[in-house]
C-alpha cells in the first residue's frame, strides 16, 4: 500500500465515531526511572496528546521511553544503565496498547544484573529480537537531518531499522552477518604475520556466512529503494522542492545476480588488504542511500531546508512501510520536528502530515505557541521535571492535575 492509500484509510478512520481499529493505539503507559523520569503514570486519548515543557525536563525522554517498546533500546544510543535514573537499579516500562490487537508489553531493565526483561502479555519474551516492533511507531525529531548530512553509518542504520522491524528474514540475517562480521575482524586483528596462511585461512573461515548473510541484505535493501524511489522524489516535491529528488542503494553488488558468488569473490580480493589494515573493507557494512536534487548530493550540496525535506521524506516511507506491515498506521511521535525549518516548507509538511492522518499522535513541544495549527485539537499535558502535571481536554481552558509525584 502506497503512502498516500495509508492516509486515506487512516483519515476514514479519525472521521468515524469508533475507528481506531486501523490505527496502532497506546492507550495507557506507565514509565519508572526513565532518564529523569520517575515515576509517569498517563492515559491517552484515541487522537493523542501535545505535552509541553522547557528543555531538560523529560519531552525527548518520554518519546524516548514510548519508542522503547518498538526497538527494546534507545532511539539515542545509550546503554540502558545510562538510561536509568541517577541512584536506582534498573527502570520499567509498560504499557497496554492495540497493536491493533489489545496488548499488554513491558520492558524491565536490572542494572547490577545487566539484565533486560521484556513481558508481552505476561509471557517472558526469551529472545530480544522477538520484542522488536511490538509498538509499532515513527518518531521525527530535528536530529533526523542526521539521516541527510550525516556520515553512510547513519543512513544503514536507517535501512537496517526499517527492515528489521517489518521482516524476521532481513534481521535474521543482519544478526547473522553483524556476528560474522565481528569475528572475521577480530581474527583480522589477531593476524600477527602479514602474508601468514594460517592467518589468511583464520580469516578466510567467516567468509561463506558473511557472504550469505550481506546477500540478503543487499537484496532487501536495493528491492525497498526501487520501491521507494517514486514516492520519495513526489513526496519531497510536495515539500516545495522544484527540483527532482531521488533515492539509490549504491553498493557494488546491488545489481548482481550472482550475488553469493560475487561477494565471497570480493572477501577474497580484499583479504590481504584486510589483514594490513585489520577491518573488513567490503560487504553491505559498507553501502549507503545516495539523495540526490537534481543528481547534486544532498549532503554536500543541499541547504538546511532540503535537507530536512529529505529526512521528514525519508521518516514518511518508514511509516508506510510500517503501516504495510502491521495493517494499522502506526503511532507518531513528533519531537519538535518543524521548529527549524521556514514558515513556507513547515506549513506545506504539516499539510501532509493532516492529510496523511499518520495514527496517534504524541507531539512535544518547549511552548503552547509551537504546537502546529492541525495539532490545536489535541489535548495538551505539561510536563516541569519529568513529572506530568497537568491535563487540559482540547476545546477546554480549565488543566486539571492528573497525578502528583
Amino acid at each position: 500500500m502506497s503512502i498516500i492509500a495509508a492516509a486515506a484509510a487512516a483519515e476514514s478512520a479519525r472521521a468515524s465515531d469508533t475507528g481506531t481499529g486501523d490505527r496502532i493505539r497506546l492507550d495507557s503507559i506507565a514509565i519508572r526511572d526513565f532518564r529523569n523520569l520517575e515515576r509517569v503514570d498517563l492515559e491517552l486519548p484515541p487522537e493523542g496528546a501535545v505535552v509541553v515543557g522547557d528543555n531538560g525536563h523529560g519531552k525527548s525522554n518520554l518519546l524516548e521511553a514510548i519508542y522503547y517498546l518498538q526497538i527494546m533500546r534507545s532511539i539515542r544510543d545509550a546503554r540502558d544503565q545510562d538510561l536509568t535514573r541517577f541512584d536506582t537499579t534498573g527502570f520499567h516500562i509498560s504499557a497496554h496498547a492495540h497493536t491493533p490487537e489489545e496488548h499488554d508489553i513491558s520492558v524491565g531493565f536490572d542494572r547490577n544484573a545487566k539484565r533486560k526483561k521484556v513481558l508481552h502479555d505476561g509471557s517472558e519474551i526469551r529472545r530480544l529480537s522477538d520484542a522488536l516492533g511490538a509498538l509499532p511507531s515513527v518518531i521525527f525529531s530535528p536530529r533526523d537531518l542526521e539521516l541527510v548530512s550525516g556520515a553512510p553509518t547513519e543512513r544503514r542504520r536507517y535501512l537496517d531499522l526499517v527492515l528489521a522491524l517489518t521482516d524476521r528474514k532481513y534481521l535474521h540475517a543482519l544478526q547473522n552477518y553483524r556476528a560474522n562480521l565481528a569475528r572475521r575482524n577480530a581474527a583480522l586483528r589477531n593476524a600477527t604475520r602479514r602474508g601468514s596462511a594460517d592467518n589468511e585461512q583464520q580469516v578466510a573461515v567467516w567468509e561463506p556466512a558473511l557472504a550469505e548473510h550481506g546477500s540478503v541484505l543487499i537484496e532487501a535493501r536495493a528491492r525497498w529503494v526501487r520501491d521507494s524511489a517514486v514516492e520519495f522524489s513526489n513526496l519531497v516535491q510536495r515539500m516545495g522542492e522544484t527540483a527532482k529528488a531521488q533515492i539509490r542503494y549504491v553498493s557494488p553488488f546491488a545489481d548482481s545476480e550472482a550475488r553469493y558468488d560475487v561477494l565471497l569473490a570480493a572477501f577474497e580480493e580484499k583479504r590481504a588488504l584486510d589483514l594490513r589494515r585489520g577491518i573488513t573493507h567490503v560487504g553491505p557494512h559498507r553501502d549507503d542511500l545516495e539523495l540526490t536534487l537534481d543528481g547534486r548530493d544532498l549532503r554536500l550540496f543541499g541547504s538546511a531546508g532540503q535537507q530536512r525535506s529529505a529526512a521528514i521524506a525519508l521518516r514518511l516511507l518508514e511509516a508506510a512501510t510500517l503501516r504495510d506491515h502491521a495493517g494499522a498506521e502506526p503511532l507518531l511521535l513528533l519531537d519538535d520536528p518543524f521548529a527549524e525549518l521556514d514558515i513556507r516548507r513547515a506549513g506545506k509538511i504539516l499539510v501532509m502530515l493532516e492529510e496523511r492522518g499518520l495514527g496517534q499522535t504524541i507531539l512535544v513541544v518547549p511552548r503552547e505557541a509551537d504546537i502546529p495549527p492541525g495539532l490545536m485539537g489535541l489535548d495538551r499535558l505539561q510536563i516541569v521535571n519529568g513529572t506530568i502535571k497537568t491535563w487540559r481536554a482540547k476545546g477546554t481552558s480549565k488543566a486539571t492535575a492528573i497525578h502528583s509525584i
